[in-house]
């Protein structure tokens, strides 16, 4: 548990610089246990400490741990080049607290993505050293064989890659679908793997990270929510 004054609070939960967090404290804007907190000063202990700004109740966190349904054509980038960045799906305050995305999905593929502030979760989770499998529904150009699905199984060889790479599992679900986890997360890699054993991916989606599925956290294209302890444990590498 940590206690600290008013404005500070505000700062790190991202609602802006100490200066305005001031104002905002001053204006009667911030409210703690149903009254005006006015005094910027006034030290709270922040371990399950609620606070109402504009009328909207936030509760502090140290740290934010998010999970986000990601629409196509967005970019997984603070500065985005040609497409809306993923941050601007999230409340504002999320892009003060410096809040990036765990790894990247392509402008066009939809599905489960982390988002978090804190650097060693997101530096932990990058690392292709941790075997974390990651589920994709690709659709292909090509009419799936038994022989794409036993090659992707073998493993194929990628340019700038010093061995193959191989699929953990690798299932047709249709003439045109593909169920394919991976655990080494590398650039482009289901699109790479099809495209190195003779078909095209028209289509990706990543339905799940680890034993995180989007089906359980219930949440639509385009939205997000956070992730609780028990959530983040589902993120544990694969034995």
């Amino acid at each position: 548990m940590s206690k600290l004054s008013l404005d500070r609070i505000l700062q790190s939960q991202g609602f802006g610089t100490r200066k305005y967090c001031r104002a905002l404290i001053e204006d009667g804007d911030v409210i703690i246990d149903g009254a005006p907190a006015t005094n910027y000063k006034t030290t709270y202990e922040t371990d399950g400490l609620v606070l109402t700004v504009f009328d909207e109740e936030w509760i502090y966190r140290a740290h934010l741990y998010l999970a986000l349904y990601k629409p196509a054509n967005f970019e997984c980038s603070r500065k985005p080049s040609h497409h809306p960045g993923v941050l601007t799906l999230l409340p504002e305050q999320f892009t003060w607290r410096e809040v990036q995305p765990v790894g990247r999905l392509d402008h066009d593929t939809t599905g489960l993505l982390l988002m978090s502030d804190d650097g060693p979760f997101i530096h932990a989770q990058s690392s292709p050293k941790r075997h974390v499998p990651k589920i994709y529904q690709a659709t292909t150009e090509q009419p799936i064989t038994d022989a794409l699905v036993a090659e992707l199984l073998k493993g194929v060889q990628l340019h700038d890659e010093p061995a193959p790479l191989a699929a953990v599992s690798c299932i047709a679900r249709g003439d045109h679908q593909l169920e394919i986890v991976l655990e080494q997360g590398k650039y482009h890699q289901v699109k790479r793997m099809l495209a190195a054993a003779g078909n095209h991916c028209s289509a990706l989606h990543r339905s799940a990270i680890g034993g995180l599925t989007l089906e359980a956290l219930g949440i639509a294209e385009g939205e997000w929510c956070y992730l609780t302890d028990e959530q983040l444990a589902l993120l544990a590498p694969s034995a």
